[in-house]
């Protein structure tokens, strides 16, 4: 639950947790969805915040809507860093000054998310610009995650501002590419978060649970007409 800004930078090449790669081509045959497929889904942007986010809390402008279609709500943005949760290696008070040792949701066992081994995405919390909870978004909710030419999915597992967008978390940012570090990491753009409606992987806390529902969520978006 994130109330800071973080100092981006745009490094790439970290590497991959084998835990948060896309899924092998289904039993039918049918091939993992690519990041084309899914951008071609959302090239169009209709509208359901009530205005626009900013990326940080120092950003002079708001330029980031949250858009929607019957099956998901996505947005193009940054990527802070959420290292918050459980306390581990590469997530604690050293390497984080802003560390919180909570997530705004928890796992199966009833504690809260390990930042730096759960892929999740962050939410603004409700405000006036948007519920994520009126959309059919929750706790849980499986997303796909592109950067690049990367498809990556993962949970909805912690709230931020309610005027901010853009974050995830240690391990996602790391599945993607994207330099993790709490301090100095996250990319400043080019980050496209779209998050499925009334989904939830099982267990929460599982990446390959979100891998599984991701694909078929993911397929049949693409699919849609």
């Amino acid at each position: 639950m994130r109330t800071r800004m973080l100092v981006l930078s745009a490094l790439s090449g970290a590497a991959l947790l084998a835990t948060a790669l896309p899924a092998e081509a289904a039993d039918d045959g049918e091939s993992p969805v690519g990041a084309a497929e899914l951008l071609a889904k959302v090239k169009n942007c209709s509208r359901i915040s009530q205005g626009d986010y900013r990326t940080d809390q120092s950003a002079a402008t708001a330029t980031v809507p949250v858009c929607g279609t019957d099956e998901a709500v996505f947005w193009e943005a940054d990527m802070d860093i959420d290292c918050d949760g459980q306390v581990s290696t590469a997530c604690n008070t050293r390497t984080d000054p802003s560390f919180q040792p909570q997530t705004a949701f928890k796992g199966s066992d009833g504690k809260y998310l390990d930042s730096a081994k759960v892929p999740y995405v962050v939410v603004p919390g409700p405000g006036p610009l948007w519920n994520y909870a009126a959309s059919g978004i929750k706790g849980g909710g499986v997303a796909a995650v592109i950067h690049g030419d990367k498809v990556r999915y993962a949970v909805v597992g912690d709230t931020g501002p309610t005027g901010i967008i853009g974050e995830g978390s240690y391990a996602l940012a790391q599945a993607l590419g994207i330099d993790p570090d709490p301090k100095s990491g996250g990319t400043a753009s080019g980050v496209t978060y779209i998050l499925f409606k009334n989904s939830k992987a099982s267990p929460i806390e599982s990446p390959a649970a979100a891998v599984s529902a991701g694909e078929a969520l993911a397929r049949k978006f693409a699919d849609g007409a």
